[in-house]
């Protein structure tokens, strides 16, 4: 049986609709933007090989103006298709919709891990420029902590878009999490991010 890993991407969120439009007028447009992203997520089920089923969801207007209530829906449709023992991973706004979702709801499924990379925690750093929306996290974690046997702390000390205090905050929330800290990833924005596709192959 495969082993099946199910990765959330990250994503924008807003206050107001003038925000929004405010961003898509100031923002600074790249190539990439319109040919689309070779990153080391959009080859992770070739790099994992043989025995791994690898979901890699379009989350809702995740791009520009993302929504938890909206992810929520789209997130539940998927349950029919994974099995027991799945692996589950976000990054950025990804990771933090999985914590925020595994700590108020039963979650159908056995967990076998769960990996947070660049996660926000909250907006209160005032050397942020991004805002959560709907996406805040509840009070208490644990019943995420309850429903993962494995959580895994992604951050890079050099991380030019979330504070790398969150980690400390999500390893205060979740204390039997493992951290894995790096010095030089960024946002993990990368072609190619070999220590990730290692730690999943370890997982048993």
């Amino acid at each position: 049986m495969s082993q099946q890993i199910f990765w959330i991407h990250g994503g924008n969120v807003f206050n107001s609709h003038k925000d929004y439009l405010e961003f898509l007028k100031t923002r600074e447009a790249t190539k990439e933007y319109f040919i689309g992203k070779n990153r080391w997520v959009h080859h992770l089920q070739a790099d994992l090989g043989d025995g791994y089923e690898v979901f890699l969801p379009q989350m809702p207007c995740a791009t520009w103006n993302a929504k938890y209530s909206e992810w929520k829906i789209w997130f539940e449709k998927s349950f029919p298709f994974l099995k027991d023992n799945l692996i589950l991973a976000g990054g950025s706004l990804g990771g933090m919709f999985l914590a925020k979702y595994l700590s108020e709801n039963d979650f159908p499924l056995k967990i076998k891990g769960a990996f947070l990379l660049a996660a926000p925690f909250d907006d209160k750093d005032k050397n942020i420029n991004y805002t959560l929306g709907d996406f805040a996290l509840p009070k208490s974690l644990e019943k995420f902590s309850t429903q993962c046997s494995k959580i895994f702390l992604y951050h890079s000390k050099d991380d030019p878009l979330v504070p790398f205090i969150d980690l400390e905050k999500y390893s205060k929330a979740l204390p039997n999490a493992e951290k894995i800290i790096f010095e030089d990833k960024g946002h993990f924005k990368l072609k190619e991010f070999p220590e990730f596709v290692e730690k999943l192959k370890s997982i048993k």
